[in-house]
């Protein structure tokens, strides 16, 4: 198999720059969440558990980096990821997590390898 090109500096920056913000386990869960459907930050912050504007705080920064978008409804702000492969590197790095954790018990209760 060939091997595959190096991508350039500002490609490198730009994805440690997204890894960084979701480094934080509260902006990570607000964008699990958005992953599966929009919110506005009072929905967002009853559903991480965090204070509104903590939850505030954390969407600016996911918005500015451009892992979140939104758009105005009436006097709301809907929050969501538009991007797939976004949703798709959380997805994946949780729901992998997430099989590791149940792992062991599942084989303690006597199911699996």
């Amino acid at each position: 198999m060939p091997p595959f090109d190096d991508p350039p500096a500002e490609v490198l920056a730009e994805a440690a720059a997204a890894f960084g913000l979701l480094a934080s386990s509260a902006r990570l869960h607000i964008v699990w969440a958005l992953a599966q459907g929009e919110s506005d930050v009072s929905g967002l912050a009853e559903r991480v558990g965090g204070a509104l504007p903590a939850v505030s705080q954390h969407l600016t920064k996911l918005k500015l980096a451009g892992l979140v978008r939104s758009r105005r409804e009436g006097r709301r702000q809907v929050y969501f990821v538009d991007d797939p492969g976004v949703v798709a590197v959380v997805r994946l790095m949780v729901g992998q997590l997430t099989e590791r954790a149940q792992a062991p018990a599942a084989r303690a209760r006597g199911f699996g390898a």
